[in-house]
């Protein structure tokens, strides 16, 4: 792959990450209020997946898709049409999953254990008989180490419901970056996530029409939180991870992915006013080497550590040629 390529998409999902990252803020203030989990949810895919309609029309118009040939033109939409359906019914159930999990704990606890799909991305990947590099499995632990020290230390180890929760959002969401990772360089990813969101968001708000009373006050009053969850979070993150994501490492986008735990806790301590100690400080640190080491080409660590005797070898060959 071309590494202005994987930089840039690198940037992408590194972008998605800071804006969900502050995104664990909104979500735990809101939850704070009356306002119900599946009315937030509800509320807010839907407006990401309007503000993204625009950008569609003029995406499909600059690239030309109505000129194209008619059967390359149904298979591209039928791709994207299916991806989006399926990762929108995945993003239904991890939102939700997290959002109610997210009311009962920090919002730096929830970022550590939703970025658990650092780990649960590349044990999928061997399932799925997905090669990792040796680099990669140095990446994981030093990332989950970070993220211990980030976001356990000075919390309490019992788990309860929240916690459950998250959980099962992080492995729904291990499933999401899989799934993306298959349709990601088949599909219009604008579009896809464009429909993912009016999935994910219709599903919440007939859930809301079921189990909640939605008070339009308490609406108003979460509206800044509803539009940063809605426009940061849905139209431009989740966007940036599928463009991100295209043509990928699964697990080397779920590491970079898993800097929102970083975020998360930032963020918590800045607005929320959440502790942050020094341990949790040099969790940073070592999430930002984690993806540092993920992202290295493998034929530098070859060479820096490439034994001298293979090197004089190698001379010597060349001298008697």
């Amino acid at each position: 792959m071309d590494r202005k390529y994987q930089l840039r998409h690198s940037l992408y999902l590194f972008i998605a990450a800071v804006v969900w990252g502050i995104s664990f803020v909104s979500q735990r203030s809101a939850m704070q209020t009356e306002l119900g989990g599946f009315t937030f949810n509800g509320i807010r895919l839907m407006i990401g997946s309007l503000a993204l309609i625009p950008v569609v029309l003029f995406l499909r118009h600059k690239e030309g898709v109505n000129k194209w040939e008619p059967e390359k033109k149904k298979v591209y939409n039928k791709y994207t049409l299916i991806g989006g359906i399926i990762c929108g019914l995945i993003l239904c159930l991890a939102s939700n999953l997290q959002q109610f999990g997210i009311k009962g704990i920090s919002a730096g606890k929830t970022g550590f254990i939703t970025a658990m799909y650092i780990i649960e991305v590349p044990i999928i990947g061997l399932f799925l008989k997905r090669k990792t590099s040796w680099l990669l499995a140095l990446a994981v632990p030093l990332a989950v180490g970070g993220m211990f020290l980030l976001c356990m230390v000075g919390e309490s180890f019992s788990f309860g419901t929240s916690e459950l929760l998250v959980l099962m959002c992080s492995f729904v969401y291990s499933l999401h970056i899989m799934v993306i990772d298959y349709y990601a360089p088949k599909v219009d990813c604008v579009l896809m996530s464009c429909i993912q969101f009016a999935v994910a968001g219709v599903i919440s708000l007939i859930l809301m029409g079921i189990f909640e009373t939605p008070k339009m006050d308490a609406i108003l009053n979460c509206s800044v939180e509803i539009l940063y969850a809605g426009i940061g979070s849905c139209s431009v993150a989740y966007t940036l991870q599928i463009v991100g994501q295209k043509n990928m490492n699964s697990t080397v986008s779920a590491l970079i992915l898993s800097l929102e735990s970083t975020v998360s806790v930032l963020s918590g301590w800045i607005i929320l006013h959440e502790s942050l100690s020094i341990y949790q400080a040099f969790g940073c640190v070592l999430m930002f080497i984690a993806i540092v080491i993920a992202q290295l080409p493998s034929e530098w660590i070859s060479k820096i550590f490439k034994p001298k005797k293979v090197e004089e070898k190698e001379e010597e060959k060349c001298e008697q040629q």
